[in-house]
Parts: C-alpha cells; structure tokens; sequence
C-alpha cells in the first residue's frame, strides 16, 4: 500500500515591515469588526498575536504582499505613523509561493471560526478569577465596563442553561433574560416551564422570574424612586441587558405604603396653606372634580426681574429663529439646544402660582395625585356643594353666589321692589310679562338676522355654564351638559386626549374674568379667532357618546358616528392600543383570534390559536403593535386600516416564524 506523501508547510520568517506591501487581491473589501485603531492598540499592549500570509512580489526582490492579514497590516502601518514602531521593525509572516493570491485570502478568512460568545463570557470571568478588575479588563478589551458586567452576568447563569446556550438550544436573547435573578433553581424552574411550549419570547421569561414585580417605569416607582425604595429595605431586580436601565421594584406592598406615606406627608404640607380639605389618592381619575366649583384666584404678577429676564429670551429666541428662518437650514444641534432651554426658562417664569383670598381658601380643598411622570400633581381650589350651602346658613340667608337655575325656575323678575314714583304704581306683573314677551320675539327674530351675535349669545350662555358653577347670566334657555364617565377603563385618566383637554380648560380658567357679569364684555371684546377656539372648547364638553345600557338615548351612537366621521377621528393617532389590560385580556379567544386574523391575516391567527387565554392575549398584543387595529366601537367610517392578508414572517416574533417553518 502506497503512502501519502508528507505534507511540507509554509516557512516563517521575520520580515521587516518597510519590505511589505498591501495586497490588491485581498478577498476582503468590506470593512466589519474591530477599528483599526483598536486592534492597533491591542497589538501595542500584547505585540501581534497571529502572523501575516505573504508571498514574494515577483518585480521587486525582497518585497512581498500581504495576502492574508490586511488589518493586521494597517493597525502595523499606524503605529508606525505614530512612531510607536520601527519601519525596519520585523513582523512574524508565513510565505507562500505556490497557489493563488485570491484563494489563500479566501480560505484563510472562510476557515476561521468566531469565538463562541460563551467561551468569551467564561474568558472575562476567567480574567475576574485571577484578579482582574471590570475596570482593567475594559480597558484590555477596548469595551465599556457595562460590557463587561453584562459579560459576566451572563456567565454567572446557571450551568444548565449555559450547556443549553452552547448547544444552540436557546439563544442568545433568551439567555440574557435568566440574568435577572440570581437563584438558578428560579431560572431551571421557568426554562422548564417554557421549554413544551411555543412562548419561550424572553418577554415571558422575564414576566416568570419578575412575578408581581412593578416595573420601575410606573408612576407610583418613579414618584418614590429607587434609592427611597431601596432605603427602606425594598429589593429591586435590576436587567443589565435593558437600555432604559430601570428594573423592577420586587415589593409591590412596600411600594404601595411609600406611596401613601408619601401622599399623606404631602397633603400635611399643602393643608398647611389653609384649605378645608385635601384629598390624596396616587390616581386621581378624569373628572375627578365632577360637582366642585373651581376658584378662579389670580395669578401672581410677575416681579421687574422676571419681566426684564422674560423679554429678554423672547428677544433671543425671536433673533434665532428669523436668522435660520431667512437661510432654510436646519438649525445645528446647538443652537436647537439653545431654543429649548430658553423655552424651558420662559415657561419656569411664565408658572406663577394661583393666588387666593383666605375666605375662600377657608372653605375649599385640594385634590392630589401622582402625574404619568410620577411627579406630584396639584389640583388647588375646588368647593364641594355641601361647603356651598355651609357658607350659606353661616351668612344668614343666601350664599354669595348667584341662584342656580334650578333655584329660580317658575319665577318672574320682580319690580314691585322699585319705589313710586310721583305717586303712580308700578306696573302690573301681567303687564311686564305681556310686553316682555314681545321683546322677546323681537329679540328672537334679530338674532337670527345676526349669526355673528348669535355665536357670541349662544358662547356666552355655554361658557357661563362650563366655568362659573352658579352663574345664570343668560337669557338663552340652552342646558349645558358635561357627563362625567361611570366608568374609567385602563389608562383613560393618563390618556393624551385627557391631558389635552384638561390643559386647554386651565388655560381658558386662566383668560375668563373672574367674575361672571364681565363676561359678556370679554366675550365682545376677543378676536374672532379666539371666540370660535372656546366655543370649539365649550361645545367638545357637551360630547357624550357613551355607550350605558341603563340610559340608552335614541340616535347618540348614530350622532357619534356621523361626528367622528366628519373630524376624521383617528383612535390610534388618540393614542389608544389594544394591549391585555385594554382589551385583549377582556374578551373571549374568539374576539382575540378575530383581531389578529383581520389585521394580520388567517396565518398569524392560527401560529397563536393552541395557547391558552392568557398566553394568546399576550402574543396577540405583540402582534398587533403599529398594526392601527380597533375594535368596532372605535373605529372611524372610511379610515379603517386594510387587513394583511399573509403576514411577513419577518414582521412576527421568532417563535412565531420557527413554528410557520
């Protein structure tokens, strides 16, 4: 039997540099991995670690070209740049003579194989076990020191797991969710929970290992904060892996008594300033004030310091904004930085608190709440009906407020009240009512040759009624009406469409006289503009489309449909999101399996229709995300969004696309 012929390798040599040239035929042309400037500072730490390929340039005696190593080459190349390197200096090299250029660069680039990024997890925490600092070991590395934690949490995973990670049966994104606890009996007991099913997303491994956990996002987590709650001994769940850096707060009972310790410490601090009552609760709910009256007060004047500061930003602000207005460009990143703080600053100066008189403040209350941002949200001066009648009874007889209509139904405007005259009698009641009436009708037929005062009447009527509580300064019969909700729902008190509302009702209580006889002569004296803006506002209060089983008004739902249909409403643009908590948690599968099915098409819902409710709701969500689907009670005549008939398998989550497979 013949025998193989041995194999001869390649010689070594040492080679100096200036005798080396960059290879044209380099297969690699596309820049990937680390910076050339990196690798230049490892091979200065360590020295060059792995060897160039090279082959003699046949014109130019002893010359070669690199054929395999071209980055190796550069990184040499800027270090000697830098004189950190001798040009003469001799860089270890394999020669080749015999094949192709193209093929040695090929196969020395196909052959290599990536380190597993476990055995690079295992290194850091090899280089931790003999001493190295996080610290240090960034620096040898050229990573942040968040890699390398993250690195090490990774590694600190239970060796089940990692066994599972190796062998490429769970990946990677997986993998980092376990990190989120330490105890790897909790993270073997939800793999194995996971393991039989289709739902192994991260998202529901996170879910398992963080239990009742309060994401520290939510309002209540971040009106405490963590350093608060972690003071008094609450133990948060920290995930290196998310960009926001938050976590979960693992005690939602300790929470939940910072956040009324908190509140009650905060009312304490407010009642101080002298109301009757205050009323703390984290989530105060929309139309949380239904049936109080709000005090109007005044706002404190602004000092001579504030005026002169305040126009001066405006200047500022104005000059900046003509200048790149003229060029067309877009302003440079500093200069949009400055437009912002100056408004940050105006708006600082422009928040001057509500003033005031101490009697009403004797006799009004507060209301408090956590706002989405978890700052503490103030809502000052609102009397109850009963402090209304108290300060009635105290006085003697009529409080000092107008009647309201209720109270001054059936009677006619006396004027036996005025005094005689001469000796002749005032006229008789029947008389007054005979002669009004036709002053009346008059009054009717001239209004209605006059649609510009008409607007201004009928405004006035309706914003007596939405900003003065007793106010019955009308002579228009028009009842206005804003319903408050007998139900909230998820999120409907911190949703966008309540905020708005609520900022541009404050703002209009900000511009009113304070009185309600002044009104009128306001309601005169403001541009058209502005008359059609608060009568938009005044009418959009009376909106009630409601769905109540026990008050079914005949033709409301038909209105509401004709009305958004005309506004071109737009529930998704509104911010709603058909989530668990809002919607798919609450029906049966069938209506979960229809959503899906109608904005993603029959393959999707069959992916999601062998899981059990809550598993279901939660994918369906997932599913549905940016799709602008809504259910039928919210949905717009003409803007509903058409239907995917087979979704893109990219579009779906990879368990999602693995079962298709």
């Amino acid at each position: 039997m013949a025998r193989s012929p041995k194999i001869t390798l390649s010689r070594a040599r040492d080679i100096p540099f200036d005798k080396l040239v960059p290879s044209e035929r380099n297969v690699r042309r596309v820049r990937a991995g680390v910076s050339i400037e990196t690798l230049a500072e490892d091979i200065a730490r360590r020295t060059l670690l792995q060897g160039l390929s090279v082959r003699p340039i046949p014109d130019r005696e002893g010359f070669f070209e690199v054929q395999a190593g071209g980055r190796r080459y550069r990184a040499l190349e800027l270090l000697v740049k830098q004189r950190r390197l001798t040009r003469t200096a001799p860089i270890p090299c394999i020669v080749r003579e015999e094949g192709l250029v193209e093929e040695d660069s090929l196969a020395e680039n196909t052959q290599r194989v990536a380190l597993h990024p476990l055995d690079q997890f295992r290194a850091f925490q090899a280089l931790v076990d003999q001493g190295l600092g996080e610290e240090e070991i960034a620096a040898r590395f050229f990573v942040t020191p968040t890699v390398v934690r993250q690195r090490l949490k990774l590694a600190s995973v239970s060796p089940k797991l990692l066994d599972l990670y190796a062998e490429d049966q769970m990946s990677l994104e997986q993998l980092m969710a376990f990190t989120l606890v330490d105890d790897h009996v909790r993270q073997e007991e939800a793999w194995e929970t996971v393991r039989g099913s289709y739902n192994q997303e991260p998202y529901t491994l996170r879910r398992l290992l963080t239990g009742n956990a309060i994401r520290a996002s939510d309002k209540r987590a971040l009106f405490i904060g963590m350093d608060a709650y972690e003071a008094a001994g609450g133990v948060v769940l920290r995930d290196l892996f998310d960009q926001r850096e938050d976590g979960w707060f693992q005690d939602p009972v300790l929470l939940e008594r910072l956040v009324s310790d908190k509140l009650t410490a905060e009312a304490e601090t407010v009642k101080v300033e002298g109301w009757k009552w205050v009323r703390a609760v984290p989530d105060l709910p929309y139309g949380f004030a239904a049936g109080h009256r709000r005090l109007t007060g005044e706002v404190k004047p602004l000092s001579t310091e504030s005026l002169s500061r305040r126009d001066a930003l405006r200047v500022e602000r104005d000059e900046i904004e003509a200048r790149y207005a003229e060029s067309g460009e877009p302003l440079p990143d500093d200069i949009d930085r400055r437009i912002g703080e100056i408004q940050a600053e105006l708006e600082s100066i422009e928040d001057q608190p509500v003033l005031y008189a101490p009697e009403d403040i004797a006799r009004a209350g507060v209301f408090l709440g956590i706002d989405p941002d978890g700052g503490l949200r103030i809502e000052r001066g609102y009397v109850r009906p009963e402090d209304e009648e108290t300060a009635k009874s105290e006085t003697g007889g009529e409080a000092d407020h107008p009647m309201t209509g209720s109270e001054i139904t059936g009677q006619v405007e006396a004027s036996t009240d005025e005094p005689e005259e001469d000796g002749i009698k005032p006229l008789s009641e029947r008389l007054i009512m005979e002669l009004t009436a036709h002053r009346t009708l008059a009054l009717r037929d001239a209004l209605a040759e006059d649609p510009a005062m008409a607007l201004i009447a009928v405004l006035h009527a309706m914003a007596h009624q939405a900003f003065y509580r007793y106010a019955t300064e009308s002579c228009l019969e028009i009842a206005w009406k804003s319903t408050g909700f007998s139900v909230q729902g998820s999120g409907l008190s911190d949703s966008p469409s309540v905020r708005a509302i609520e900022a541009r009702h404050a703002n209009w209580e900000r511009q009113l006289p304070p009185e309600p006889e002044m009104l009128w002569e306001f309601l005169c004296g403001i541009d058209h503009d502005s008359r059609m803006a608060l009568f938009a506002h005044c009418a959009a209060l009376t909106v009630n489309a409601v769905h109540e089983p026990w008050n079914k008004v005949r033709g409301r739902r038909r209105h509401a449909d004709q009305l958004a249909c005309a506004l071109s409403l737009d529930m998704t643009a509104a911010g709603w999101r058909p989530t668990v908590d809002s919607y798919l948690g609450r029906v049966p599968k069938a209506r979960i399996l229809e959503a899906v099915t109608e904005a993603k098409g029959e393959a999707a819902a069959q992916l999601i229709d062998h899981l059990k409710k809550s598993d279901m709701a939660e994918q369906a969500e997932r599913l549905l995300v940016d799709t602008g689907w809504l259910p039928e009670p919210l949905r717009t005549r003409g803007l509903e969004p058409e239907a995917t008939a087979e979704p893109e398998s990219a579009a779906l989550p990879a368990f999602l696309t693995d079962a298709a497979e």
